[in-house]
């Protein structure tokens, strides 16, 4: 089958590969969509960053470079393996694509299962990944998608599951106000959750393109650019002079963080969405007078049910935010290339494995 194989910085091949073997306790899914997403991108600029070197296998996947890339992604159910129970040939279903040792708790009861020792993804740290024909996973990571979500829509159910788990970190409240800072994929879907939870929803954002869309979709009541508007003063001006209960950044840039911090209310509260590649700063005095709380967040913990809740009961609308699919093999030159190069015009990009739906 065709996979897209990450090799180095740089270096990703799309190559025909031995389809995973179906064990006990797993499913096969024939992959519809996987949506480009920001971590991908900074593998190819950056990497190996999540993606375990050459020659450096990982402690629990065992795998190392070249492994097979996505994580972001939506299929069907084709086969299923001993032992499976609550999953059946032909469920459309999503995968939370963790990589965790077999001795952590991940039930129900588990709110920190994400950052237990060794914590990777499929489809960076190996195990497969969205990026190919079709992908084998254990049952516990495989969420049943009801039918009327389209399969396109249903591949941004990961990335909205990072947003709902921050915003949960957050704390926020329905009838407070947000401020969202970069309306990029994340940003957008972190505006979403915010917007379908009763908050009320400002965006700062450079690119007309992103700004509009999210006003479009309606996941954003302002939506600022801070080339020409001081979003300090406007933010409180909104907030009659407060300034915002809470605020997200989604960009890794550091006068994007600045401006949270200017803007958010005394006792506020900043979550940190993105991944930042490099060492940040920020004014300790400020944060100490206006005893802010500044709050880290990464992927997602028990979060998928809710999140395709939301999706499933129309109160998060994620066709908005597709704008743009492709084929396997326009991967780099029409996807990773407009997101880098060109990410003002674009928010999520889907890529069809197979090449259907296109």
């Amino acid at each position: 089958m065709k996979a897209a194989r990450f090799y180095d910085r740089g270096d990703i091949r799309i190559e025909e590969i031995e389809q995973q073997k179906l064990e006990p306790g797993t499913v096969r899914i024939d992959v519809a969509w996987t949506g480009i997403c920001g971590t991908d991108l900074h593998e190819y600029l950056d990497g190996p960053i999540f993606v375990p070197a050459h020659g450096h296998p990982h402690p629990i996947s065992g795998e190392d470079a070249p492994v097979t890339l996505g994580h972001e992604f939506s299929g069907v159910i084709s086969e299923i393996g001993e032992g499976v129970t609550d999953l059946a040939i032909g469920d459309h279903v999503v995968v939370e694509p963790y990589i965790i040792r077999d001795d952590v708790n991940t039930g129900p009861d588990s709110n920190d299962y994400h950052l237990s020792d060794d914590m990777n993804f499929i489809g960076l740290g190996g195990r497969g990944g969205g990026l190919a024909e079709n992908i084998v996973v254990r049952e516990r990571w495989v969420h049943k998608v009801d039918k009327s979500v389209a399969l396109d829509e249903a591949a941004l159910i990961e990335p909205l599951s990072v947003a709902y788990h921050a915003v949960k970190r957050s704390g926020v409240q329905a009838g407070q106000t947000a401020l969202v800072g970069g309306a990029g994929p994340i940003g957008q879907l972190t505006a979403a959750v915010l917007t379908a939870l009763g908050v009320k929803v400002i965006i700062s954002e450079l690119s007309p393109l992103r700004r509009q869309k999210a006003l479009d979709a309606g996941v954003a009541e302002v939506a600022l650019n801070p080339a020409e508007t001081d979003v300090v003063a406007e933010v409180k001006k909104l907030t009659g002079g407060k300034g915002a209960d809470v605020a997200f950044e989604c960009t890794s840039v550091q006068v994007v963080f600045d401006t949270l911090m200017d803007a958010v209310r005394p006792t506020g509260v900043i979550v940190v969405v993105s991944i930042w590649g490099k060492l940040a700063s920020f004014d300790m005095h400020k944060l100490v007078m206006k005893e802010i709380d500044v709050r880290g967040t990464i992927g997602y913990v028990n979060s998928h049910p809710d999140t395709i809740a939301l999706v499933e009961s129309g109160k998060i609308d994620l066709k908005p935010f597709i704008t743009g699919k492709i084929r396997l093999e326009d991967l780099v030159d029409k996807g990773f290339d407009t997101l880098i190069n060109h990410n003002e015009t674009a928010v999520k990009i889907l890529v069809s494995p197979t090449g259907q739906g296109l």
